[in-house]
This record gives structure tokens, C-alpha cells and sequence, in this order.
């Protein structure tokens, strides 16, 4: 997996979080911070500014809505680095750094890592 299918998949996993956010806010009216999140979280998963904004969407969905944090997918933590990573224990942030050495690894072999095998294997999910 290089650099640009490791962008869209975590791309695709925001998108997932955004129908999973749409769900909760439901009927929700445009001023709720739920409804202010999604358009936030809708913008980035098209590639807008996912690096500048990302980070502090994250900060503000488990300040203000931390029953919604669980729904985030960890994975997007490391994505978006910065301050999203404070909300990631040590061990969890080495597997990720072994998971980005080993993405590297494998694409400067030219090879076609399977990611969720890998991520399973260092997470330890399997």
C-alpha cells in the first residue's frame, strides 16, 4: 500500500465515520455541535484540508461529544498525527509506528501489503 492508497483508504474510513455521524445527529437543527461536526468531518473526507482541519475537528468531537468517540476509528487518530495522537496510549502508538514501517517497507519492494492483516496482527485483533 504507498502513500496515495493509504490516503484513500483513511479517506474512506472518514467517509464511514460520516454516515456513522449523520445517523446520530438524525433530526438534529444546523446550531447543534453534533450537525456542526458532520459538515466539519464532510469537508476533510473529500481531501479538504483533511492535515489543517482534521486535528482540531477530532479535539472538538471528544470535547464536546465524547459519547461519539468511540465511533471514531483509531486508525484516524494516527492518520491526522498532530494532537490527534493524545488521545492514544504509548503502546497503541508504537503498533502504528511499526504498521507505517512495515506499509514503507513493503511498497519500496514493490509488494502489496494486506493492511487490515498487518493491523490485526500488530494490534493483536486476531
Amino acid at each position: 500500500m504507498n502513500d496515495q492508497e493509504y490516503r484513500e483508504y483513511s479517506l474512506s474510513l472518514l467517509q464511514r465515520f460520516c454516515e456513522r455521524l449523520s445517523k446520530e445527529a438524525g433530526n438534529a437543527s444546523p446550531d447543534d455541535p453534533i450537525r456542526q461536526l458532520l459538515t466539519g468531518f464532510e469537508s476533510i473526507a473529500k481531501g479538504d484540508n483533511v492535515y489543517e482541519k482534521g486535528p482540531d475537528l477530532v479535539s472538538t468531537l471528544f470535547a464536546s461529544c465524547p459519547q461519539l468517540a468511540p465511533l471514531f476509528p483509531r486508525e484516524l487518530l494516527w492518520f491526522l498525527g498532530g494532537e490527534c495522537l493524545h488521545f492514544m496510549p504509548d503502546d497503541e502508538l508504537l503498533s502504528y509506528q511499526q504498521l507505517d514501517e512495515i506499509r514503507h517497507q513493503a511498497a519500496a519492494r514493490g509488494e502489496v501489503l494486506d493492511y487490515q492483516q498487518e493491523r490485526a496482527k500488530l494490534l493483536k485483533l486476531q
